[in-house]
């Protein structure tokens, strides 16, 4: 995957990446059960109907197919998501670069992670704050602070209250 997607950045077809949920979350914790891998992407057209074609065409091309909302790369269904909100597009922006078998790979830093979970707010997503707090990889403040600056403090509040605050 790491190398179909700096591919892709190289090409042009999308301008960059990171992976982002359950497995970037793998980076900063024990492994989580998840069914396919997420990857946060900047394209040329964010607005279109069909923001994603280009990369649809590009990995059919080289024979990875559509698998229901993903695109089966190897053993992972992947879901190419384009980056939606101020928080997602600094996300990708401030990713850090790791190395996956020798190939560069994008990943979302954990707090980022974090604060997209808080956003989103599932349960699943909840545990995912949790793990990273607990791994160390995270900070308290480090939410705090990210949560103030894009407008979700009140959610952190709760989240604070119902699963921290003792």
């Amino acid at each position: 995957m790491a190398q179909l997607l700096n591919e892709m950045r190289g090409s042009g077809v999308i301008a960059n990446y990171a992976l982002f949920g359950a497995t970037a979350q793998m980076r900063y914790t024990e492994p989580v059960a998840t069914l396919d891998a997420d990857v946060l992407v900047a394209v040329a057209q964010p607005d279109r109907l069909d923001a994603l074609r280009d990369i649809y065409a590009f990995c059919a091309v080289r024979g990875y197919l559509p698998e229901g909302e993903a695109i089966r790369v190897g053993a992972w269904p992947t879901q190419f998501v384009p980056v939606f909100t101020a928080l997602t597009r600094e996300a990708l922006e401030q990713a850090e670069t790791a190395d996956f078998d020798g190939v560069p790979f994008r990943v979302v830093q954990a707090a980022h992670l974090a604060v997209i979970a808080l956003s989103v707010g599932r349960a699943k997503d909840f545990t995912r704050i949790l793990s990273l707090l607990e791994s160390g990889t995270v900070t308290r403040q480090e939410i705090r602070q990210l949560a103030d600056r894009h407008g979700i403090s009140n959610s952190w509040r709760k989240f604070e209250g119902r699963f921290l605050d003792e």
